[in-house]
């Protein structure tokens, strides 16, 4: 049984190198020469222009070494602040904030990471389900596009290229490249430069070619989509407040929310937000419609405070607040459509005051944080949602490009700009990420080289410049660490 068994394994081992796999826990590799003739065509197309290329890339590289470090450390001093002074900042506030994923291939490790202009993803923390086809692909184009950067430039430079892979390391997948080492270790630091520094270069050149496909898409889109018109509902989740025969379904075009105009997605998020930083709007409503439509109801304060005029459990009545001469807290129970419907918007009674006819100025009477919005889809009727703002913003999908033709499908445009919008966020995080001077990234190789090319004359003993990168990739390291350590608890403890 032992003999078998032993057989057993060396046919599957056997089977596994042949066609370039290598499995182990949390970890499977697939390699293969099959592409080896498109990256030496890659390698060997236009040599003045690729000399010219990867020679930007190398600039570029550099300046990013330098520039990572100043964001990490900024961003490490915003963090320690935050936490020091208990007053948690908006999730945008923050340079550099949320540690995504780790990805392991062979001696490197990729670690994504959020800036100033990306997104931050935790899978099962704040990435949704329906986003991690998105997510993942992402990831694995952006890995590809950083490795073939090294692979051609490689190649560029005479160095050996043995084979390219893919890799998944526990979910996360990404890419290598196998290069001869000794090769590697021959040519100049210059040269070495253009290879170490083409991956995040590429990846910045993806990031970049990413955003000018969404910038550039209203106008590509344009004989089948039109823009500006309002934001087109798309998806309205199950268990959103915005589902109902009153609510709004996929189709829907939205126009306002309260008496702000919503011409696009940006719109409809810009106005949730003011919607909810700013103080509940009210609705001006005449002293004899007041009268016809208030009935009588007992007061009673909320757990939190405010008041409650409406016992019937009515799902049509909101209490509304407002204020005469002589009393400034007066409550009535009233039919909330019956109010708004026709109803100019107001924050005081100066506001409502037209024609000499007696008006006042009556304000829902809700919960903290909650808000009675107005949305408008025409030409249904307007939806009446009371709850958080932002809850509304969460369970409904939108878009700005709204079909000319009905066969053309309302979910293109949103699968087109979600997926540039995470290959803006990962492979400009990646691109940011790697060029950290730190142990076992490719800023590591960055620094080395660049200190060989520039200390060679200035530090003579070799193993000095060793010492002094040694110190210098301690320190990024440890900020690098640090910032993992501070983003993984801030996304965890929120």
């Amino acid at each position: 049984v032992l003999q078998s068994s032993n057989s057993l394994k060396a046919s599957y081992e056997d089977w596994l190198l042949t066609y370039g796999l290598s499995v182990s826990p949390f970890h499977m590799r697939w390699q293969t020469a099959l592409f080896n003739r498109q990256f030496y065509s890659w390698g060997r197309w236009k040599p003045k222009f690729l000399y010219l290329w990867f020679s930007v890339g190398m600039v570029f590289g550099i300046v990013a070494m330098f520039g990572s470090v100043i964001l990490l450390g900024k961003t490490l001093m915003q963090t320690l602040t935050q936490m020091l002074t208990e007053a948690p900042r908006a999730q945008n506030d923050r340079m550099l904030q949320v540690v995504v994923s780790v990805l392991s291939k062979g001696l490197y490790v990729r670690v994504v990471i959020e800036s100033s202009f990306l997104m931050g993803y935790v899978p099962g923390v704040n990435l949704p389900v329906s986003q991690l086809t998105y997510f993942f692909s992402a990831i694995l184009l952006s890995g590809v596009i950083h490795e073939v950067g090294h692979g051609v430039a490689a190649i560029r430079e005479q160095v050996r290229f043995n084979g390219f892979g893919i890799f998944i390391f526990i979910v996360y997948p990404g890419a290598f490249v196998d290069l001869f080492t000794t090769h590697l270790q021959l040519i100049s630091p210059v040269q070495q430069l253009r290879i170490f520094c083409a991956g995040v270069w590429h990846n910045f050149v993806l990031g970049v070619a990413s955003f000018m496909v969404l910038f550039l898409l209203p106008a590509v889109l344009f004989p089948f989509y039109y823009t500006g018109v309002g934001a087109l509902v798309t998806e309205v989740a199950e268990d959103s407040p915005a589902n109902g025969p009153r609510g709004l379904f996929v189709g829907d075009l939205v126009t306002n929310l309260q008496d702000c105009p919503v011409y696009n997605v940006e719109d409809w998020n810009s106005c949730l937000g003011d919607i909810s930083e700013k103080s509940q709007v009210g609705y001006c409503v005449s002293a004899a419609t007041l009268q016809q439509l208030r009935f009588p109801a007992r007061v009673y304060r909320r757990l939190d405070g405010t008041v409650e005029c409406c016992s019937n459990n009515s799902l049509t009545d909101i209490c509304f607040s407002y204020s005469s001469k002589l009393d400034s807290h007066l409550y009535a129970c009233l039919p909330a459509r019956k109010v708004i419907e026709a109803s100019k918007v107001c924050r005081t009674n100066m506001d409502c005051q037209k024609d000499f006819v007696p008006s006042f100025c009556v304000t829902p009477s809700l919960e903290n944080q909650t808000r009675l919005i107005r949305v408008k889809h025409p030409p249904h009727i307007d939806m009446l949602y009371v709850g958080h703002p932002m809850h509304l913003q969460y369970t409904v999908s939108l878009s700005s490009f709204v079909p000319r033709q009905n066969f053309l499908s309302i979910d293109l445009p949103v699968v087109i700009e979600t997926f540039c919008k995470y290959l803006i966020s990962l492979s400009g995080a990646l691109a940011v990420i790697n060029a950290v001077p730190c142990f076992a990234l490719d800023g590591q190789w960055i620094l080395n080289s660049f200190l060989e090319a520039t200390l060679s004359s200035l530090i003579v003993e070799k193993q000095n410049r060793e010492l002094v990168g040694f110190l210098i990739l301690l320190a990024g390291s440890a900020l690098l660490a640090a910032n993992v350590a501070l983003g993984l608890w801030m996304v965890t403890a929120r």
